[in-house]
C-alpha cells in the first residue's frame, strides 16, 4: 500500500498515520494546517511521525488543501498513491453556526477535489470519514447505518451527510470502491483542545467553572483513538463489492449495488457526560466546579453506535473502557501541557 492520509496534523489522521507506518505501509500525510485551534498541537504530532526512526524512510509530509483542485491533481499524478484515507474537514459542530463558508469549502468542495482525483487515478479504496451527527433528529437507540438520516441538526452534520452521498455517486458512476464511517465522539492523547475532554480536563485543573450542557444529561458514545484507528486499518484492506442482495425497491442505507458501504465506529454503549466527568475528575485527582446549563443549538441529546455491521466485516469490537481510556488522556494531558 501506498497509501494518501489526509488530514495528517489532525488528532485522527495523526494516530492513523502512525499505525498504517507501524504496519510498514508507504504513507503521504497531507493537512493544510489551518489555525481553527491551536496550530503547535499540530505541528507536535507531526514532529512524532517525522522523528520516529521507524517511519522516516515511508512517512512524508505536504501542506496542501483539499480545495486547491489543481495541487491535488498534481500530488495524486505524482504519488500514485493504491488507497487514499480521508480525515480532513473543517471539524466542530458549534463552530459551524459561526463560520459556516469554511465546513462548504472544506467539506464540500474538498472532498469534490479528492473523489475526482481518485476517480481520475483509479485508487483501489478510499475509506472516508463521516460522523454520528449525520443521524440528526433520529431518536432511536441504538443509532443503525439503516436508520434513516434524513434531518441533520447542524451544518456540520449535513456535509458529512453530503459527503456520504457523494461518494455514493462516484462509487455507482465510476466503481470506486468508497467506505464510509461514522465515528462516535473520538477521545484519546493528542486530542483537540475545542473537544470536551480538553476543555473539561482545563477548567478541572485551574479550578474554573466547567460549563456543563443540558445539565450533564447528555449521553455520548464515548470511543477511544486506539479503537478507531484499529477499525479504521481492518477495513482499509477490505474491499466493497456490490451487494448482491441489494434491494432497489426497498433499499439498505447501508450498502448498494455500488461498491460503497457505511460502518458506524463507536463503543456501543452510551455514557451520561456526569459520568465522563466524574471519571475525568478522579484521573486528574480534582473536583469541578459544575455549571449546569441547557442545551445548546446543534447537540442531539444521546449517541450510541449499532457496531454489528463493524463486528461482521472487521472481525472487531472496540473494547477500551471509558475509565482506561480517560486515565490514558488525562497522563497525556499532564505531561503535555506542564
Amino acid at each position: 500500500m501506498h497509501v494518501l492520509v489526509t488530514g495528517a496534523a489532525g488528532f485522527i489522521g495523526f494516530h492513523c498515520a502512525a499505525r498504517l507506518l507501524a504496519q510498514g505501509r508507504s504513507v503521504v500525510g497531507l493537512d493544510n494546517l489551518n489555525d481553527y485551534y491551536d496550530i503547535n498541537l499540530k505541528k507536535r504530532r507531526l514532529a512524532e511521525l517525522e522523528a520516529h526512526a521507524d517511519f522516516r524512510e515511508r512517512f512524508r509530509f505536504v501542506r496542501q488543501d483539499l480545495a486547491d483542485s489543481a495541487a491535488l491533481t498534481e500530488l495524486f499524478a505524482r504519488e500514485n498513491f493504491t488507497h487514499v484515507v480521508n480525515l480532513a474537514a473543517q471539524a466542530g459542530v458549534r463552530y459551524s453556526l459561526q463560520n459556516p463558508s469554511s465546513y462548504i469549502a472544506s467539506n464540500l468542495t474538498g472532498f469534490g477535489n479528492l473523489l475526482e482525483c481518485c476517480r481520475q487515478s483509479g485508487i483501489r479504496h478510499l475509506v472516508f470519514a463521516s460522523s454520528s451527527s449525520v443521524y440528526g433528529l433520529n431518536s432511536c437507540s441504538p443509532y443503525s447505518t439503516r436508520h434513516n438520516t434524513d434531518h441533520p441538526v447542524s451544518l456540520y452534520a449535513a456535509t458529512k451527510k453530503g459527503n456520504e452521498l457523494m461518494a455514493h455517486a462516484y462509487s455507482h458512476l465510476f466503481r470506486i470502491p468508497c467506505t464510509g464511517v461514522r465515528l462516535f465522539t473520538v477521545y484519546g492523547p493528542w486530542g483537540r483542545p475545542d473537544m470536551a475532554p480538553h476543555i473539561f480536563a482545563q477548567a478541572i485543573i485551574r479550578g474554573e467553572p466547567l460549563k456543563v450542557f443540558n445539565r450533564g444529561r447528555m449521553r455520548r458514545d464515548f470511543t477511544y483513538i486506539d479503537d478507531v484507528v484499529e477499525a479504521l486499518v481492518r477495513l482499509l484492506p477490505i474491499i466493497p463489492e456490490p451487494d448482491p442482495d441489494f434491494d432497489p425497491a426497498a433499499p439498505n442505507p447501508a450498502t448498494s449495488s455500488a461498491p460503497w458501504r457505511i460502518y458506524n465506529i463507536g463503543n456501543n454503549v452510551s455514557v451520561e457526560l456526569n459520568e465522563f466527568i466524574s471519571l475525568l475528575e478522579d484521573a486528574l485527582g480534582k473536583k469541578a466546579d459544575r455549571e449546569l446549563l441547557p442545551m445548546q443549538p446543534g447537540d442531539v441529546e444521546a449517541t450510541c453506535a449499532d457496531i454489528q455491521d463493524l463486528r461482521k466485516a472487521a472481525d472487531f469490537t472496540p473494547s477500551t473502557s471509558l475509565a482506561e481510556g480517560i486515565a490514558k488522556f488525562a497522563a497525556w494531558h499532564r505531561e503535555y501541557y506542564a
